[in-house]
């Protein structure tokens, strides 16, 4: 297995029971204080960013109390999250179409959010409602010629290495076999996942 980040890792989501709560968290832990992203009306969410290099972020979230629920429920499970904890992350791909259709990770659909000065962002993402092993597995995203968010959020220090746990890391490395994905899974009772970041607080483990 690879000791490094797995090759096109996007983002990594650290959800919390609210957003002031996440940020707090993660400026304690890396010593870097991620800024406001914007709202996810589509899934009930805002978020907050700090890059971890120059196309890796990790990404605070949580249910916005502004926004209604949307009908399949506040995304990523943020709202019924009990601590700020990394809940799943994102690879990128070229071809979002086929692979989303080769990991069994359901639909194709399109994602915005309102940034902090009213303008858009736009993105293409396989379906984050699609059973994941419990976020275990990567939800994939295209930026479709946006921007990437990295560029203009805080430096947070360089994502270093990524590892995953699960009761069942066979049926994990199944999953992850038709992404052409090599991370380390181990097998525990509870799933998981474990960032090692190079921060300005030092070397950390975000879970």
């Amino acid at each position: 297995m690879s000791s490094g980040p797995p090759a096109g890792i996007d983002h990594l989501v650290f959800a919390a029971p609210t957003l002031e709560a996440g940020i707090a968290t993660i400026e304690a832990r890396l010593g870097a204080r991620p800024i406001a992203g914007g709202r996810h009306p589509a899934f009930g969410t805002h978020n907050a960013l700090v890059a971890l290099g120059p196309e890796i972020y990790l990404e605070v979230i949580a249910a916005d109390p502004e926004l209604s629920p949307p009908p399949r429920g506040v995304g990523f499970g943020a709202a019924a999250v009990g601590r700020p904890r990394l809940v799943t992350w994102a690879l990128r791909v070229d071809d979002i179409d086929a692979s989303a259709r080769a990991a069994g990770l359901g639909d194709v659909g399109s994602g915005e959010r309102e940034r902090q000065d009213g303008s858009l962002l736009r993105w293409r993402l396989s379906d984050p409602y699609a059973e994941r092993c419990d976020g275990v597995i990567p939800f994939l995203i295209d930026w479709a010629g946006s921007p990437h968010p990295a560029a203009t959020a805080p430096p947070g220090g360089r994502l270093i290495g990524l590892r995953l746990r699960h009761p069942r890391p066979d049926a994990v490395r199944g999953r992850l076999t038709p992404l052409g994905l090599d991370v380390a899974v181990t097998e525990a009772a509870e799933p998981g996942l474990f960032a090692v970041i190079d921060s300005p607080a030092g070397r950390v483990e975000l879970s």
